[in-house]
């Protein structure tokens, strides 16, 4: 079941909330092999749980009062671990909640426990994280992709009915695409990032992994809004996302990025997708071939901004105030070396020195400032291609899910698995992954962008397909 049917369920007295969280933490005990979860919480669970039949006794509540669901554990959660997927931060426990959680929490919704990641956010697939690799539901020699690969391995294997995540590059809807979900990463700004650990400020955004864009609207109208704790949350009016998804795709205008169906998208991918874009011309849509010409620097524009962006945030994990400290250091400057040299992993060592390298002096202007002129140069081409069309589609990622280990020594091909979702990042631009197929045995994404504040339009063309096609309804068969 859906998290609106679950909800819907508890309203009409189906059955409890106790029930159904039980049974999730069952399916959590069963399912170790995935490595999904860094932290489970039943004791919480089965509070907040009761809790929930308690409102919804009283007819109190919404439709997601009772609803389980699983957090990133890159949101700060009130005395339980939150570790970013870091043995830098293996021993920190929240002393708050973040927006998302209380947001979520205020909704009625059961906290399973805390989802493992990428490092910091740092990764492509999951493969990054102090806790180990996530594995794939469809096949645990694959990765789940990251770095929200925990959230979706349990949707997937459904260990939670929905679960955050947060996209920086493509982490909300990569993992989407890979494991069959629905990964929605809203406009920058629309949803707050207090309590979130930072990567890259100008990029992060909360987000939400689900079965349907059904669950995506409810939960996405539950944590958006505007937060005073959060300078970059922008004050903008949350619709009823759930209302607005009837709407008609007769006379949509579709535009397909020339850019990515060119060289590198693997041939069962494309097929796939190119099979969506017609089922959207037959509910009455029009597609428009266009290009978007300096959208294939992204990759090497995000690659100067956030890492320049991680050199600065974590800068404050230095073994005094918080996180990991090395034992008996000699002096001040022994206790930063050694414990950040054994805080963090490889890859975050590579993002923090390539960071500081061009934000160093005689490289600002060569590496940082140039990114960002691109960078408005990308935000200029979609602003350009939304006067022409009202959304935009082509694959989410060039392949399906790769092998764990394929990829780790060759950082530039890991790298470039991000290729078709950076824009939106660099862009803020919203944008959601929905199943539209398989290779291989594999779950293919399509994805679908918006301009500025459309999620409302993005939602309704991601549901409309939902009622068209069964592809988010697929299982993987040892999680049946």
């Amino acid at each position: 079941m859906t998290a609106a049917e679950i909800g819907r369920g508890l309203r009409a007295g189906k059955f409890t909330s106790i029930e159904v969280t039980r049974h999730f933490l069952e399916r959590i005990d069963h399912a170790g092999q995935l490595n999904a979860f860094i932290t489970v919480t039943p004791e919480r669970a089965m509070q907040d749980a009761k809790s929930a039949d308690a409102r919804i006794a009283r007819g109190e509540g919404g439709p997601l009062t009772g609803v389980p669901i699983a957090h990133k554990d890159i949101f700060c959660t009130d005395g339980v671990l939150t570790s970013a997927g870091s043995r830098m931060l293996s021993n920190f426990v929240a002393p708050y909640d973040a927006t998302v959680v209380e947001r979520l929490a205020a909704a009625g919704m059961v906290m399973l426990g805390k989802t493992n990641m990428d490092e910091f956010a740092m990764g492509s697939s999951n493969e990054t994280s102090w806790y180990g690799p996530v594995r794939n539901p469809w096949d645990a020699t694959k990765v789940p992709g990251g770095s929200s690969g925990g959230s979706a391995a349990a949707v997937a294997a459904r260990l939670a009915p929905v679960a955050t995540g947060t996209d920086t590059g493509g982490s909300i809807r990569q993992p989407g695409a890979l494991t069959g979900l629905t990964g929605f990463k809203p406009t920058y700004g629309r949803v707050s990032r207090y309590g979130m650990i930072a990567f890259a400020s100008s990029l992060d955004q909360a987000g939400v992994l689900s079965q349907s864009a059904e669950d995506a609207a409810l939960v996405l109208a539950a944590m958006a809004g505007h937060d005073p704790r959060d300078s970059t949350s922008v004050d903008v009016a949350v619709p009823d996302y759930a209302a607005g998804l009837g709407a008609s795709m007769n006379g949509l205008r579709i535009g397909v990025i020339r850019e990515f169906f060119g060289e590198g998208l693997e041939q069962g991918t494309g097929r796939a997708v190119r099979t969506a874009l017609e089922g959207f011309k037959a509910m009455g849509a029009t597609i428009v071939e266009l290009s978007l010409p300096n959208l294939p620097l992204s990759v090497p524009t995000y690659y100067v901004v956030a890492p320049a962006e991680c050199s600065s945030n974590l800068s404050r994990f230095d073994g005094v105030r918080f996180g990991h400290r090395c034992p008996e250091p000699r002096d001040l400057l022994d206790m930063y070396r050694r414990s950040r040299g054994e805080g963090f992993g490889a890859e975050v060592k590579r993002r923090i020195m390539t960071g500081t390298y061009v934000l160093s002096a005689g490289y600002y202007d060569a590496y940082y400032l140039k990114a960002q002129k691109v960078r408005s140069l990308i935000n200029a081409d979609f602003h350009k291609a939304f006067n022409e069309v009202d959304v935009l589609m082509g694959p989410t990622t060039p392949t399906p899910a790769f092998a764990i280990g394929a990829k780790v020594d060759d950082p530039i091909t890991m790298y470039l698995n991000d290729i078709y979702t950076i824009g939106a990042n660099l862009a803020g631009l919203p944008a959601v992954s929905v199943p539209c197929g398989l290779a291989d045995g594999l779950p293919v994404g399509l994805q679908i962008i918006g301009p500025h504040f459309a999620e409302q339009r993005l939602l309704a063309a991601a549901h409309a397909w939902q009622q068209e096609t069964e592809w988010h309804r697929k299982l993987p068969p040892l999680f049946a």
